[in-house]
């Protein structure tokens, strides 16, 4: 982990959950990060320490002018981006036979399309840099075994795009110093799961579940592995 004390990792999602998860671990790893979310305040609160490197961006990942203008600012005032991690989601609770398409354009534009503007921008910067580079796409489970929830709509679907497109990005940057990884997480307790009326506080205490340090252990385990090293896909269960 020491080749990437110092470095500049942006993290998406940041405010709450599994971002705010991975931004305290970055930390804790000598990283210095930025984490965009739309909740800004949110984001300053993750830590108490006057000596923490922690920068906060306000920054909608469905607005791609905010997209830029975050990364632009990034760049400027902090220096090349060595690490991404696009953690932003949402889900809908809907379904695919009685749902209106703004919520299903919602998810999509957030997990999807959102995660697309971040990475280029990301790789822009990397490519600038020269220097090794990392991506790491927060998936799930559901995006690879898709399971029977009722209202999961088109969530699935928007996560398995993303495997797709971290298959695609690989090759686009085959022969780079830029790494390319997809973490799939099971169920985690979080804000977002806790807008399902399926997962209801009562339900999952008699299931098994992850905790958001779990997947940001996971990253830091991605960070861990020598640059010739790529994980290219790392589920993680609940046991």
């Amino acid at each position: 982990m020491d080749r990437w004390s110092g470095k500049v990792a942006v993290v998406t999602g940041a405010s709450a959950g599994i971002g705010a998860a991975i931004v305290k671990k970055l930390l804790e790893c000598g990283l210095i990060v930025v984490g965009l979310a739309r909740r800004v305040e949110r984001i300053k609160e993750l830590t108490d320490d006057p000596e923490a490197k922690l920068h906060a961006v306000e920054c909608d990942v469905t607005n791609e002018k905010n997209v830029v203008t975050a990364f632009a600012w990034v760049k400027e005032n902090i220096g090349s981006i060595d690490v991404l991690v696009n953690n932003a989601g949402v889900t809908k609770e809907t379904t695919l036979s009685d749902g209106n398409l703004e919520e299903w354009r919602r998810v999509f534009d957030v997990n999807v399309l959102g995660l697309c503007v971040c990475t280029r921008e990301a790789v822009r910067h990397m490519r600038d840099s020269g220097e090794e580079g990392l991506i790491v796409h927060i998936g799930s489970l559901a995006g690879e075994r898709v399971p029977p929830v009722p209202a999961f709509n088109v969530y699935p679907a928007a996560k398995r795009a993303i495997n797709a497109l971290a298959q695609t990005l690989r090759y686009e940057l085959a022969g780079s110093k830029i790494r390319v990884s997809t973490i799939s997480p099971g169920v985690v307790a979080t804000e977002l799961l806790a807008d399902y009326s399926t997962f209801t506080p009562e339900v999952l205490k008699h299931m098994p579940v992850l905790h958001p340090g779990d997947v940001a252990e996971a990253v830091a385990f991605i960070l861990s592995v020598p640059s010739h090293v790529l994980v290219k896909r790392h589920r993680i269960l609940e046991i």
